[in-house]
């Protein structure tokens, strides 16, 4: 992925000069290793949902990888059940991305006292630490965020047969996969934020 971070600041100035444009290409790392924000908190009192039992559960290179954390801990999806998840794939120069953060940061506000958690999946091995917490900073980024490596990475593109970024997966209080949403796009950004108000109320 050296070639992408050679070309950020150029992809950037291109993303924001195209309108139309609501995702960015990428290419998954060799080694997925990379720094992330601070860990959730515990999941509070499992409530399982009626409809988890007509969606597929959440592949197991996905629910049981590794996310790497800021400080350096380690967790996995599969330790947050009972929650409500968004799993958000991004990168730091990629503009979509930055488009539709301001929607989840006002998800994650909604919906923070229900059980509810945004996990940003940064996609760049190329990331340091303190990149993303410059990062976070100056975009006002109220969710977790880790580091996707790169057998997560790959289990969920196989999940969204799409390979650009931003994508989205919303995971129910079962662990079971409930949407894939692909790029920034508004119509996809109103049913991303759809899905999650119907599965938290569940």
């Amino acid at each position: 992925m050296k070639y992408i971070i050679r070309n950020t600041a150029i992809l950037t100035v291109l993303t924001f000069g195209i309108g139309g444009l609501s995702a960015c290409s990428f290419q998954v790392a060799n080694n997925g290793q990379g720094n992330a924000a601070a860990p959730s908190e515990s999941p509070k009192a499992h409530r399982s949902s009626k409809n988890s039992a007509n969606y597929p559960p959440l592949a197991e290179g996905i629910s049981q990888a590794d996310m790497e954390h800021l400080d350096g801990s380690k967790s996995k999806v599969a330790d947050r059940k009972g929650k409500v998840l968004l799993l958000n794939m991004w990168a730091t120069w990629c503009g979509p991305c930055r488009a539709e953060m301001p929607h989840l940061i006002k998800m994650q506000d909604k919906y923070r006292d229900q059980d509810f958690e945004i996990i940003g999946l940064n996609t760049d091995d190329g990331d340091t630490k303190e990149m993303i917490e410059e990062f976070a900073a100056e975009m006002k980024l109220n969710y977790t965020l880790v580091w996707a490596n790169t057998a997560m990475q790959e289990a969920l593109l196989k999940t969204s047969k799409f390979d650009g970024i931003p994508q989205s997966f919303v995971v129910d209080r079962d662990g079971h996969l409930r949407g894939v949403f692909r790029g920034a796009d508004p119509r996809e950004l109103k049913k991303l934020e759809e899905a999650v108000d119907q599965v938290i109320v569940e």
